[in-house]
């Protein structure tokens, strides 16, 4: 049986070797060599849904694809040194009027991948479908019954809060989060042209699914000039040594998500080139709150007493940064929590008995699901969590499965989701905070977590509901924030770094802390 202080030493061995790592992790600099045109191929760690709709999953492989072909109001580079800024993209401009209207001005020279020329209306049936309680990516602030939208003319939107009595303000990072879609897709409905294929106004056009490949060209209308490769092909290869080596071989071009050892082997080749980024995901535990005995927050709470967050830290390497609050630190709000449970075997056993359940005696067997393959080392620290749990007296079984029958089994549903516990991270491209927090902890929402909490959805409401973003920022962390903590609905367990791995004559790309990777200058140096 390993210890935890057998498995400590092994992983600083394994990770000492990253320590000193030189990266670029902009790739914004481009060759003066000859260039070639050639398709990217980008090998993605993670399936896709068959749907298109972007407002219709929350499959982050199908976001990096739209990520490609769909166009955005503004993009959030979302550095940690200005985890703020807005760049226009298919707006020139968004102002806050007064307190519950926002102005979006919008570029005139836009056209769909199908012809059709960006206008308002755009825009505007993008906000109110993508608004409808019923869609499965949830990005606002209020559904469509909480705010109008006006189109003054044909460049022109005004969004107005006042039904919903929270501030316009809300509005404004959620600009670089959802993607706009055309009008006359939209009013075929959710099983209409949205959900077969992807009309967008970005710099590579939807051409096809071929298998596991989705495969994209130039767009020669891009607003920005066309597109110097020719395309992208974006395939789904599971196995995390297999991308690595079809990136070693030459077979791929970029490939995501590197394992922390991966790291190690191609760091210092001439042939690759590597991007680590502090991304907006953090990764958490999930405790299905909708069920016994996570539907006690003291059993929550005192689960993650349970847990040696160290040990993960040491675990992942160069894969992870440690995370004391349950949004990443380039979402606007962040700080780190003062009350965030750390390892506290005392605390966890104290927090048992007062549950009922004195040393874990009387608790059901537990179910721990986790993946593989998608993201790094979740085996390694699922088996070190589980360990830790037992140690406190937690029956845990860890059940690892593959990426799509864990997707499966990802949401809450009546009853409860599958098993008691799940690990997921949640990557949204966008500072906006209630992103993860009303997304998941929300009466209405509660996604993964399945938690109704009275108090918890009055703390959302407040935040939401603030005049300024000064003042939503002071709820964000004395208010819900610190609530959350105590309450433990799910446990953040590090944020997630971004590992891409390149061929070394790829320039010109600039890759976004979700994923999302802007190829539009992208040169192949010959």
């Amino acid at each position: 049986m390993i210890s935890r202080r057998n498995f400590l030493s092994a992983s600083a061995l394994a990770c000492g070797a990253l320590a000193t790592a030189r990266i670029d992790p902009d790739f914004f600099f481009t060759s003066a060599r000859a260039q070639s045109n050639r398709p990217i191929t980008f090998l993605s760690a993670e399936n896709i849904t068959g749907n298109w709709d972007p407002t219709a999953h929350t499959t982050l492989s199908q976001t990096t694809i739209q990520g490609f072909v769909m166009g955005y109001l503004a993009r959030a580079p979302m550095r940690p040194e200005d985890p703020g800024e807005m760049v226009m993209e298919l707006a020139t401009s968004i102002e806050q009027l007064d307190p519950h209207r926002l102005e979006i001005r919008l570029r005139e020279d836009i056209t769909f991948h199908d012809g059709k020329p960006f206008r308002a209306e755009d825009v505007k049936a993008t906000f109110e479908y993508g608004s409808q309680p019923d869609r499965p990516a949830q990005w606002y602030p209020g559904s469509n019954e909480t705010f109008e939208v006006t189109t003054p003319d044909d460049y022109t939107v005004i969004v107005d809060t006042s039904k919903g009595g929270y501030g316009a303000h809300l509005f404004i990072f959620l600009a670089a989060y959802l993607p706009i879609m055309s009008a006359s897709d939209i009013s075929g409905g959710p099983r209409g042209p949205l959900s077969q294929r992807l009309n967008g106004t970005g710099p590579f056009r939807f051409v096809e699914q071929r298998g596991n490949s989705t495969v994209m060209e130039a767009f020669p209308d891009y607003y920005k000039g066309h597109p110097t490769v020719e395309g992208v092909t974006f395939s789904f290869v599971g196995d995390a040594t297999t991308r690595m080596l079809s990136l070693m071989n030459g077979q791929a071009d970029i490939i995501e998500r590197l394992e922390p050892e991966q790291f190690a082997t191609l760091e210092g080749r001439d042939d690759i080139k590597l991007s680590r980024l502090v991304s907006v995901e953090n990764k958490y535990l999930w405790f299905r709150c909708s069920k016994p005995p996570f539907d006690d927050w003291r059993v929550r709470r005192a689960a993650c007493h349970a847990i040696d967050r160290t040990v993960i830290d040491e675990i992942l390497g160069t894969a992870g940064e440690p995370s004391s609050n349950f949004i990443s630190p380039i979402k606007f709000g962040y700080s780190d929590l003062a009350n965030y449970p750390e390892y506290d075997p005392e605390e966890c056993q104290r927090l048992l008995a007062e549950a009922g359940y004195p040393n874990g005696e009387g608790l059901p067997d537990l179910e721990y699901i986790t993946s593989t393959g998608f993201y790094p080392k979740t085996r390694d620290y699922g088996e070190i969590i589980t360990m830790l749990l037992r140690e406190q007296g937690f029956p845990v079984t860890l059940n690892v499965m593959e990426v799509a029958a864990w997707n499966e089994r990802l949401y809450d549903r009546p009853g409860g989701g599958p098993g008691h516990m799940i690990d997921c991270g949640w990557s949204t491209g966008s500072p906006e905070p209630d992103l993860v927090l009303r997304t998941h902890f929300h009466s209405s929402s509660k996604r993964i977590c399945g938690i109704e909490d009275a108090e918890i959805d009055a703390a959302l409401d407040r935040e939401r509901n603030a005049a300024t973003l000064e003042e939503r920022r002071e709820l964000l962390q004395t208010d819900l924030l610190p609530m959350l903590a105590d309450k433990a609905p799910a446990l953040s367990l590090f944020t997630s770094v971004m590992i891409h791995g390149m061929r070394a004559e790829m320039d010109g790309l600039f890759i976004y802390p979700d994923g999302l990777t802007d190829a539009s200058k992208a040169v192949f140096s010959t």
